[in-house]
């Protein structure tokens, strides 16, 4: 065999080696995709449910001032961010989409902004925008640990005395949509001002018998508001892994197109080297027969 099908058969191995890789990659990031889609659907029906309590308890008016009064604080002038990335890559433009959004959109606010970043990927793109950097969190790698994760942040925020319902607080994630498609949006979390009450108030109920809160009406409104921002970025979260995945998945179908088509070249390639290999022998064969004639028949 000559050293350049030598050299074309090592980059067909190598090549179907890459490719077994990256479909291996293409099903799990089809079956987180799937997982964190079936995660956000059970959610909203959960999320409205929240809402719905809320309306409840807002429309008891001495529970309104009760929240109204720890909202109306002055604030320190200082707005905080949690920007939703990926700590790993092959994830095409997944988080430079989502940290030139949120770039876009916090530059129109005023006063000093700090920025939590939750993954390593975002983080150094936030890094090099120059925005203020506080912390960095780990993305989770299953719907389990998204619950570990919003537990970390909301007592990160309560060390840095920001879950006091008066700073506000912005989040910034890619929502999937269909097919491997993405968008990124936004979330102003907190303040839970009089706006947040009023629109929450007006929720229509879904039947015509009127809600009653029981037990301690502040108590439970706090309990409530608490689980409101836990499922908020609970969803933020789950929504920017499917989009992660999603993204991931499409990235390893143009991959494995791509490897397909290269193999397709390198085989042909590799066939006509081997073709004219085989030609080449046949017609030392044939040459080789008619000297040996010539030179038997004198």
């Amino acid at each position: 065999m000559s050293d350049s099908m030598a050299h074309l058969r090592r980059k067909i191995s190598t090549a179907g080696d890459l490719q077994s890789v990256v479909r291996t990659m293409k099903a799990m990031a089809a079956s987180s995709v799937e997982q964190y889609e079936r995660s956000v659907l059970a959610l909203h029906d959960y999320y409205h449910t929240i809402e719905l309590a809320l309306s409840a308890s807002f429309r008891k008016s001495n529970l309104t001032f009760a929240v109204e009064h720890s909202t109306t604080r002055p604030t320190t002038g200082t707005r905080s961010a949690i920007v939703f990335g990926s700590d790993q890559g092959l994830v095409g433009q997944f988080n430079d989409v989502i940290v030139d959004y949120a770039i876009e959109t916090l530059a129109a606010l005023p006063g000093k902004l700090d920025v939590w970043a939750v993954g390593e990927r975002v983080h150094g793109r936030i890094a090099d925008s120059g925005l203020t950097l506080q912390g960095l969190f780990q993305v989770p790698n299953s719907v389990k640990g998204i619950a570990p994760l919003v537990d970390r942040i909301q007592i990160d925020f309560t060390t840095q005395r920001i879950e006091d319902y008066s700073t506000p607080v912005y989040v910034f994630h890619n929502r999937p949509q269909s097919g491997s498609l993405y968008e990124p949006v936004h979330l102003r979390l907190l303040p839970l001002d009089t706006k947040w009450q009023q629109s929450l108030s007006k929720l229509p109920w879904p039947n015509k018998q009127l809600p009653e809160v029981f037990g301690s009406g502040l108590m439970t409104l706090k309990s409530l508001i608490h689980e409101y921002l836990f499922i908020s970025l609970f969803r933020a979260c789950a929504e920017s892994l499917a989009s992660e995945n999603a993204s991931r998945l499409a990235a390893m179908q143009r991959a494995d197109k791509n490897i397909d088509e290269l193999l397709e070249t390198l085989r042909t390639a590799f066939h006509r080297q081997r073709q004219g290999s085989i030609d080449e022998e046949l017609f030392d064969v044939v040459s080789g027969f008619e000297a040996f004639s010539s030179a038997h028949h004198k």
